[in-house]
């Protein structure tokens, strides 16, 4: 007689709306077939901790509620695997996962369309965040070398590590004597007059990661102002249709085009546009009125039922040359330089751009800066080159700065209407060819911490771009990038959120300076500081 094979627990997050459950589901059913016979190749049975729901036609946990249910059921000795094909919201299922004593393994697959790696990487970095212990794969198929020996260790030891040598401590890294003097300069400044980031409301789609806590601001010298989306709202309605309609106007100037339509339900109206514009002057105001360096703007779920999306509004705000809007005293807002935006109200992200911003301007670079979903890679099709591709992309956030031909480069399509029923339009562009610096701040062990690394955006055929942004979200805009000694698996590893931060320098050398100056400013306030893969001749740091 056979022995019994080992019981291993299966749970299935997934996003807080119902129709993109429905939608997403045939993925999430073939990544967990998948899972199941490379398991049980392994001798073990993978067993659901919660059925399929006919009637919503999807298994997922859509809820908090739900998801302490679920775990209230779920014998925490037994070993559990969070499988990922969707983006999921963390907050339906970390409280159960930081009760549970057994082996956690998040696995999620590896395609653009059904972006479940982006969904574990925040998973990944909110369990960082708490405090669990817990060991992270990703397949295309799940039949690969690497995923299934990685499987087989988890299984008998309850953990799986990866490589991470490309990781260095700045301690041992040699920083150039002007990053230190400036990020001093810098970092007095800050200590002594202080920053003060704007939250309109905190915890964007349960991204528990992205809510840096207040203590460990304050000996950054960076202080909340806590502000309502409804004030946001109220603010906006008090902005006056001429100030939209120049707005407008100066953006068709510049050159960006709008993709009109008339149907409200599934295409950009010109009302939609407007009402964005609206937004767009109102946070100016509401954060020159209270003194903000940088501001977040949560807009899911809070904004999502009264306003179109906010990502025109952001990332126009990211840019230095942007539509004037005065004040009550009718100054006008910091004219030539961006108001700091951080997408979804990352207040990792928000931190990372005041560090940005400042240094940047310190060394004369391009100020800019936005995250990005570090979305998916692959290798190029069209064999323009033989590194790995990166597909950066957000959801229109990005700075017109960033794009081919700036504004005149850059396009604006209705977002999609599973996710902004108001629809409202994106900032799309292709970023243009450079070299950038990547970083993400997060916090560990009750700690502030910081990865930088060094890159470069690429060009690629328009077929390769259209695959991509088709294999994605094409209404989004697109960053191509290669990273400097740091590989799919070694990225995958280490990243603790599902947002890259990204900055363009105006060349190497100065993309290097800026890095190290930012990582110097970072590790004087009190951050511990890493950084990973190479610069762009292949020497270390």
């Amino acid at each position: 007689m056979s022995s019994p094979k080992k019981k291993i627990l299966l749970v299935v997050n997934g996003d807080q709306r119902q129709s993109a459950n429905e939608v997403c589901w045939p993925a999430q059913a073939a990544m967990e077939q998948a899972l199941t016979a490379a398991l049980a190749a392994q001798g073990c049975t993978l067993v659901r901790a919660h059925p399929y729901d006919p009637a919503r036609k999807h298994g997922f946990i859509q809820s908090q509620k739900e998801g302490m249910a679920v775990f209230a059921n779920i014998d925490p000795g037994t070993p559990l695997i969070v499988a990922e094909a969707v983006w999921q919201y963390s907050h339906h299922i970390l409280h159960g996962l930081i009760s549970h004593r057994a082996p956690i393994l998040t696995v999620a697959n590896w395609s653009g369309t059904w972006p479940g790696l982006v969904g574990m990487l925040n998973l990944n970095g909110c369990l960082t965040k708490a405090g669990v212990k817990y060991s992270t794969l990703w397949s295309e198929n799940f039949t690969d070398d690497y995923f299934l020996n990685s499987l087989s260790a988890w299984l008998k030891s309850g953990s799986c590590r990866h490589k991470t040598d490309h990781v260095h401590s700045l301690n041992r890294c040699a920083v150039p004597a002007r990053a230190r003097d400036v990020a001093k300069k810098i970092a007095a400044d800050l200590r002594r007059k202080k920053s003060i980031m704007g939250v309109f409301d905190e915890g964007c789609m349960g991204m528990f990661n992205a809510i840096i806590p207040d203590e460990l601001l304050f000996p950054v010298g960076v202080y909340k102002e806590r502000l309502s989306q409804s004030a946001l709202y109220y603010a906006s309605t008090m902005v006056t249709a001429v100030e939209a309609r120049a707005v407008y106007d100066w953006l068709l100037a510049k050159g960006m085009k709008f993709h009109l339509g008339a149907n409200e339900a599934t295409e950009l109206t010109e009302r939609q546009v407007l009402e964005q514009c609206k937004v767009y002057v109102a946070a100016l105001r509401l954060a020159d009125q209270f003194g903000c360096e940088s501001i977040g703007i949560q807009y899911q779920q809070g904004l999502k039922d009264l306003l179109p999306a906010s990502d025109l509004v952001e990332g126009i705000l990211n840019n230095g040359d942007r539509p004037p809007v005065a004040n009550a005293a009718g100054q006008i807002i910091r004219p030539g330089s961006p108001m700091t935006h951080f997408n979804e109200v990352d207040e990792c992200a928000g931190l990372d751009g005041v560090f940005t911003q400042r240094v940047h301007t310190a060394l004369r670079q391009p100020v800019e800066n936005t995250l990005h979903d570090l979305r998916w890679g692959d290798y190029d099709q069209s064999g323009t080159t033989k590194d790995y591709v990166w597909v950066f992309l957000i959801s229109g956030s990005a700075p017109p700065a960033h794009h081919v031909g700036g504004y005149a480069g850059t396009d604006s399509l209705r977002q999609p209407p599973m996710y902004f029923r108001l629809g409202g339009g994106t900032v799309r562009g292709i970023a243009k060819p450079g070299e950038i610096v990547w970083s993400r701040i997060y916090v560990e062990r009750g700690k502030l911490k910081m990865d930088l690394g060094r890159a470069k955006v690429i060009t690629l055929p328009a077929a390769e771009t259209q695959r991509r942004w088709k294999a994605t979200t094409i209404q989004w805009p697109i960053m191509h990038a290669v990273t400097y000694g740091v590989t799919r698996d070694q990225m995958m590893a280490r990243h603790k959120a599902n947002h890259i931060q990204v900055a363009y320098a105006n060349s190497a050398n100065a993309a290097d300076l800026a890095m190290y100056t930012k990582a110097a400013l970072a590790s004087e306030l009190g951050l511990e500081v890493c950084l990973c893969g190479t610069k762009a001749d292949g020497k270390g740091f």
